[in-house]
């Protein structure tokens, strides 16, 4: 190696160090890695070895332009009308059990700035440092999912123990397992790749750890986050290159499992009735349903008007959290409801680009995991509310009322534009 050689590559790291752009420009001799980042100079020998560096902090004005617009201007419109959908959906409610119309709407507001503050944060933290987090996140949710069955932590609500309360705080722990299995997934088959074709390697481990969850949520009882959950493990798994063979079997054994939770729930079994027939039931089981539908007729196509539906006015249970889109749906017609759901349709293309164009194995499982549970809870929330699904508690991402479900979606969508920003860095733009 020349004394030329050795200069010029010391050169080059103070100049990374230093972070000035200025500076940067003035190198024009040295070329960068697509794949890896790591640059050379050109007159550098090639059994010189790859220097490595620890990743260069962005300026404010950088920051700032690697934001993906898209995902970001969806977020932020889907929350602003939640805002708005919750004050007209909530207001009735608020003044009879609370004394205020403004309670429910204060405490979204609340909720929206933490959760757009949590999904700065997680846009700035590069998603490869989430590695490190993928068994402790799961151990931290088995605690929690336990912990809603010790005496004063969990809550009771709607006959199902869901929440825990502690300190004037209350959160869903099946929100928050439901993304540290996708974190564990997408690690775990990072981390096996082409071993994932072997049965004991690549189906037992995630069987065992994510049977484990299903067993706690489904003591709860909460029959819809089994279901996402074992549909994203699926999917995960498949994406990742499980053989079909073995996936088929694991479906042959959840598919009895889940006819014998629905057989041996009575209140499981009323609801598959009333999905098929809720007329017949109308005045019980499918009086949810029967007024969502009404819901929608009534507002047609322009709707009746923000803040005069009339399905809220103690008809409809639940307008300001499962069953929010049925009050879009009457007071913005269908111009609200196709408003609504290309804001959704963006975010949702937005990910699986962002999953189909990433070459990281670690970032493609956890951009489709992340946008595959968003795009399955929109789905089956609104397929409940327009009768195409039995009736289940599930909120509306961006929309339904709830600290939970807000915040845990907003830091996804941090997560999955820092996995859109080393795209664009290594790529170019997405399509």
């Amino acid at each position: 190696m020349t004394l030329e050689t050795q200069h010029a590559a010391f050169l080059w790291l103070s100049m990374r160090k230093c972070n000035s752009k200025k500076m940067n420009n003035d190198i024009n001799m040295f070329d960068a890695s697509p794949r890896t980042g790591i640059m050379k100079s050109a007159t550098m020998p090639d059994d010189w070895g790859d220097i490595t560096y620890a990743p260069r902090i962005l300026s404010q004005n950088e920051s700032l332009a690697k934001y993906d617009s898209l995902i970001l201007t969806s977020v932020l419109f889907l929350t602003g009308i939640g805002i708005i959908m919750v004050y007209s959906a909530s207001s009735a409610i608020a003044i009879k059990n609370y004394g205020s119309e403004y309670f429910f709407l204060r405490k979204q507001f609340t909720f929206s700035l933490l959760g757009c503050i949590v999904m700065i944060i997680f846009r700035n933290i590069p998603y490869q440092w989430y590695k490190r987090l993928a068994y402790p996140g799961l151990m931290i949710s088995i605690f929690l999912l336990i912990s809603i069955f010790f005496p004063g932590f969990g809550h009771r609500a709607g006959g199902a123990v869901r929440w825990i309360h502690i300190w004037g705080v209350s959160f869903q722990p099946a929100e928050i397992a439901r993304f540290a299995i996708i974190l564990y997934m997408a690690y775990s088959l990072d981390k096996k790749k082409e071993r994932l074709r072997n049965f004991s390697i690549g189906i037992i481990p995630h069987a065992l750890f994510v049977g484990m969850f299903l067993i706690l949520i489904a003591m709860q009882p909460d029959f819809g986050s089994v279901v996402i959950i074992a549909t994203l493990t699926f999917l995960m798994l498949f994406a990742g290159g499980i053989p079909i063979r073995h996936l088929l079997g694991c479906v042959l054994i959840f598919i009895p499992t889940a006819y014998y939770l629905v057989i041996n729930a009575p209140y499981r079994l009323q609801r598959i009735l009333t999905f098929l027939n809720p007329w017949q039931y109308r005045t019980e089981a499918g009086y949810q349903i029967i007024h969502s539908l009404m819901a929608f007729g009534t507002g047609g196509f322009w709707g009746a008007g923000l803040g005069k539906g009339y399905q809220k006015l103690f008809y409809l249970p639940e307008p300001h959290t499962d069953f929010i889109f049925s009050v879009i749906g009457e007071e913005l017609g269908l111009i609200g409801v196709l408003v609504i759901l290309t804001l959704y349709g963006l975010i949702i293309w937005r990910g699986f680009s962002i999953t189909l164009s990433i070459n990281d194995i670690f970032g493609a499982c956890l951009a489709l995991g992340f946008t595959s549970a968003v795009a399955l809870q929109v789905c089956i929330n609104l397929s409940v509310t327009l009768g195409l699904l039995p009736t289940k508690g599930l909120t509306l991402p961006f929309l339904s009322y709830g600290g939970t479900s807000l915040i845990c979606h907003m830091a996804v969508m941090g997560i999955l534009m820092n996995i859109g920003s080393q795209v664009k860095s290594k790529h170019g733009p997405l399509p």
